[in-house]
């Protein structure tokens, strides 16, 4: 006799999917994080997650990987995400479901992209299969947040970071003639925000920062794709030789001048009537780009938690002390969790609206 599969083993199921959708991350957006296992007699017999953006999803991973097709029909396949049901990059995964005998289909979050958005379980509880949605349904919108903000607030999904010295301090004040980087963080710290470069679609600084840290706002010290790199620059006053705009990678610089498209460099002009950023974000929505991680400086970050233009905040507090220099971003609510990263505090937020 079989046994049942009751809410305890969703959830331990459910929760090995994420594991698996992980090994997505800063490879699979604009689509979302998704991993999926088959269970037979009560145990995983196949496993599978989204490898990269246009490839197998993980559905078919788990399927295909199976080395007995014969269980198929007595399995139950567990994925994070409502399989979809529509043609894009690849072929529905519904049809795949059919098509393979598989009779039970566990899933935690019903896709918020239009063209899917219950679609996929309408038509697999169509064709009689036994669907089972909404287990760990929180868990499983904090795994694609980015995803869900995407589609839900219909712009990308926004992290402010940054480091400030004990006497809260961003950086020194370049009139005092101190140009490049001022590191206040540990380098702990520092590899800890290349790793977070990583896993995002773009980055985010203006033009102060470019002017005066030249940054590359690359991801160094691993092998990992780069993000967008995208430089707010009302007036066009950075240098066409900085940093951030070498190389093949895409950068996009709004600006009130020009739109324009110069090698690796698009130029793209807004409005000088209303919010750059917030337009900003649109375009960037309208472009699939479906997260930012804004790095600075101190007025660009303000300017995004004025607007009320964020969902995450990681704050270094360092030991360092600057004694004269620009003030760090201010923000209002008490950190929801707080790590010691060596000699570096490092203070999480949500955005509670």
């Amino acid at each position: 006799m079989r046994p049942v599969l009751h809410a305890m083993n969703h959830q331990l199921y459910m929760r090995r999917c994420f594991d698996l959708a992980l090994n997505g991350s800063g490879f699979v957006a604009p689509n979302p994080l998704v991993g999926s296992v088959l269970v037979h007699d009560g145990r995983i017999v196949s496993e599978g997650w989204h490898a990269h953006y246009g490839g197998p999803h993980a559905e078919v991973h788990a399927i295909s990987n199976l080395a007995d097709r014969s269980l198929l029909p007595g399995c139950t396949l567990y994925v994070n995400l409502e399989p979809c049901n529509h043609f894009g990059k690849t072929p529905p995964c519904t049809d795949l479901i059919l098509s393979s005998g598989i009779r039970k289909v566990v899933i935690a979050n019903t896709d918020p992209n239009p063209l899917v958005s219950g679609k996929g379980i309408q038509k697999l509880k169509a064709a009689g299969i036994e669907v089972t949605a909404g287990i760990l349904i929180e868990d499983g919108r904090n795994l694609n947040k980015r995803f869900f903000t995407f589609h839900e607030k219909q712009r990308p999904f926004i992290i402010l970071k940054w480091a400030e010295s004990a006497d809260r301090l961003i950086a020194p004040l370049p009139e005092n003639g101190k140009k490049g980087v001022t590191w206040l963080s540990n380098t702990l710290s520092r590899k800890l925000t290349h790793i977070w470069r990583s896993e995002e679609s773009s980055i985010l600084v203006g033009s102060n920062t470019v002017m005066n840290d030249n940054p590359r706002l690359t991801v160094r010290g691993f092998k990992a794709k780069n993000p967008v790199r995208i430089v707010i620059d009302p007036d066009l006053n950075c240098d066409p030789g900085s940093h951030v705009f070498a190389g093949k990678e895409k950068v996009i610089v709004f600006n009130h001048l020009k739109n324009d498209q110069i090698r690796n460099v698009s130029y793209v002009s807004v409005p000088r009537r209303g919010s750059m950023i917030k337009y900003a974000m649109n375009r960037l929505f309208e472009n699939g780009i479906q997260s930012v991680f804004v790095e600075g400086g101190s007025f660009t970050i303000q300017s995004f938690i004025e607007e009320n233009l964020w969902d995450e905040a990681r704050v270094f507090r360092t030991p360092v002390m600057l004694n004269d220099g620009i003030s760090a971003p201010v923000l209002e609510s008490a950190p929801n969790q707080t790590f010691s990263v060596l000699t570096d505090q490092l203070d999480f937020y949500i955005n509670p609206q």
